[in-house]
């Protein structure tokens, strides 16, 4: 019995150490693939958004409900590196322009660590991730007005955060299917910088900087992956991301006015949240062995609250990625 109970302890850390990693993939737009130790790898990527928004409340403040934003250009980098096999670190990044809002800057930075616990023989994987969110890198830009409430300059909120997530998938000869889970927490800072010229008259200065709460956001998901040869394979996926409301604490800047707290007292609570439902889709083509091309795509259903500046009718876009192993 004692020898039988040996032998199964050895076959199951066989199956979740050395032997299990035969199986990898070196597919990068496969949703399992991890650098394996020493391999650098990047995903390059450009893409043209089409939007138009929808009809919150401060949207048709701004007279900017149901408008057309169109070109939106963006721009990605993922960079990875693997440690081990089974432990690698990344950093993603991503960069907006939309012109018809003069709105313009990183709407991504990360900066994380990925270990796969679990890699059976017969390929059914589990990874676990922590992420340092880079928000905090540049300021939160914008400006209040009393009668069309706060407009955003670029894509970010100011806060550092922390995110935790973790994915389980299974390989067969070509199919991979997966499902993934991260929650990510802002910390509340005042690393804002926001234009008050238009309440000078209130005894406000040209800038104030407001002390902000902090936010959370939950995405789970799921994503389908086809080999189809050597050469060509092709995916899709779905994510719903919740992003909840921010808030103001209180009004960093001194200001002498009597407008300071029914400023701070009309943004406690800024009801400015949104929920995503994402498609996606992707053909990738091997061109070599170190080198992928992709065309990616995604379509975005969401619902906003009264406040959000963020919700669509439409959002779609369109882009390409250029992957490379080395």
């Amino acid at each position: 019995m004692k020898k039988t109970l040996k032998t199964l302890a050895i076959a199951t850390a066989s199956l979740i150490t050395t032997g299990a990693m035969a199986g990898v993939t070196k597919n990068i737009e496969n949703p399992l693939f991890i650098p394996q130790a020493g391999e650098f790898v990047s995903k390059t990527g450009v893409g043209l958004m089409y939007k138009r928004t929808d009809h919150t409340d401060a949207l048709k403040a701004r007279n900017h409900d149901g408008a057309n934003e169109f070109p939106v250009w963006r721009i990605t980098e993922d960079f990875g590196f693997g440690i081990t096999d089974r432990l690698s670190t990344y950093l993603s990044l991503g960069y907006t322009q939309n012109d018809d809002i003069d709105r313009k800057g990183l709407h991504r930075g990360r900066l994380g660590l990925n270990y796969r616990i679990i890699e059976t023989l017969e390929n059914f994987v589990w990874d676990m991730y922590g992420e340092a969110y880079l928000s905090g890198v540049s300021r939160m830009r914008g400006s209040y007005d009393v009668a069309t409430g706060f407009k955003y300059d670029n894509f970010s909120n100011g806060r550092w955060g922390a995110v935790l997530g973790t994915k389980v998938g299974k390989r067969w000869s070509r199919l991979t299917t997966t499902l993934f889970a991260e929650y990510l927490q802002t910390f509340g800072n005042h690393n804002n910088r926001i234009d008050t010229t238009s309440l000078s008259a209130y005894g406000f200065p040209d800038e104030i900087s407001v002390d902000l709460k902090s936010t959370k956001e939950i995405t789970v998901g799921t994503n389908a992956f086809y080999q189809v040869n050597d050469r060509w394979s092709f995916g899709g996926g779905f994510r719903f991301v919740e992003h909840t409301d921010n808030g103001v604490k209180s009004i960093h800047t001194e200001v002498n006015s009597p407008l300071a707290s029914t400023l701070v007292a009309r943004t406690h609570d800024m009801n400015d949240g949104w929920d995503e439902y994402i498609l996606s889709a992707v053909v990738a083509n091997q061109i070599t062995d170190s080198f992928q091309l992709a065309l990616v795509g995604e379509y975005t259903f969401d619902h906003s609250h009264s406040n959000s500046q963020n919700g669509t009718d439409v959002k779609a876009e369109v882009g390409v990625r250029a992957n490379v192993r080395f």
